[in-house]
């Protein structure tokens, strides 16, 4: 056992200095005090960028969400501090032609939310065409969800081949230097036992 510790210990510090650290990109969030609209339906054009209350029911999932697993202890915690706290952070969603919501980011947020029992959830109205919500779903699970690095590894190579990035213009989509991205590519290089390894 003390063997096998030793060389997870060693196979994560080998992943920290060739992958790097993540750096926190993108706008400031603006105050959940912002919060000032809610609605039972859809709601007009000008309702995007604002803060809206939306019904559970009418919030679908992001189908571009690069984590592939939810850790039931960790959502059941965030659902009891929900409980207690509320929602501190909105999730982000884009309006779809039928009137719903699509999730962009706060997937997870969403999920412990509907746990905790709440009926009616604070989000942000973005606009985002596909390759958007890929993006911003990547790039704010990267940076606030501790994805593996296989997950990340894998949602890298998907923004590339569905956007034509290269690994330089990948890197500046999310703060990182090109080296650290290229280093995560080559993880899905990796035999599928290793990979799997690293994702747990």
């Amino acid at each position: 056992m003390s063997g096998n510790n030793k060389q997870e210990s060693r196979l994560g510090k080998g992943l920290s200095a060739l992958l790097g650290d993540i750096q926190t990109i993108g706008p400031e969030r603006k105050p959940v005090g912002y919060i000032n609209k809610e609605i039972a339906g859809s709601k007009p054009e000008q309702d995007y960028g604002d803060v809206l209350r939306i019904p559970v029911d009418l919030i679908e999932p992001n189908p571009y969400q690069p984590r592939m697993a939810f850790d039931n202890e960790a959502l059941e915690e965030l659902a009891d501090s929900i409980r207690t706290f509320g929602l501190i952070q909105p999730i982000s969603v884009r309006k779809l032609k039928n009137g719903r919501y699509q999730i962009i980011s706060g997937e997870r947020r969403f999920k412990a939310c509907k746990r905790a029992g709440m009926d009616i959830i604070p989000a942000y109205i973005r606009t985002a065409d596909d390759q958007g919500m890929l993006e911003m779903a990547i790039v704010e699970n990267i940076q606030r969800q501790d994805l593996d690095p296989i997950e990340v590894a894998m949602s890298y190579q998907r923004l590339m081949d569905e956007c034509n990035l290269t690994q330089e213009m990948m890197a500046q989509r999310v703060g990182k230097k090109r080296a650290s991205v290229a280093n995560y590519l080559r993880l899905l290089k990796l035999p599928t036992k290793v990979q799997h390894d690293l994702k747990t």
